[in-house]
């Protein structure tokens, strides 16, 4: 693999990573932060609709990066750099969102 396919392989895992909460909270039919909330998060809430939609779009980027990364089970240090990447956002979105008023 050549290094942009790391490179992609870091992104796909975080856009995935990114997928999660949106879906969850967007089909349970509660408010949550997009960046299309205003006023700008982590303030404003975003519909579960908005949620939804920003929830496919990430699955359908993280898809995208993954499947152009060649990051394949054969090849342990790809699916490693994809674990990074998802354990990178998950990271960080937790702390973003544990910050946000209930």
């Amino acid at each position: 693999m050549k290094w942009y396919h790391y490179l992609m392989a870091f992104f796909g895992g975080a856009f995935t990573a990114n997928f999660v909460p949106h879906f969850v909270r967007g089909i349970t039919g509660s408010d949550f932060p997009t960046p299309f909330a205003n006023p700008p998060p982590p303030v404003g809430m975003s519909s579960p609709v908005v949620n939804v939609a920003w929830a496919l779009f990430n699955l359908a980027v993280g898809y995208l990066l993954l499947r152009f990364s060649r990051a394949t089970r054969k090849e342990w240090p790809g699916i490693f750099v994809v674990f990074i990447g998802f354990a990178a956002m998950s990271l960080m979105l937790a702390n973003v969102f544990s910050a946000i008023p209930r």
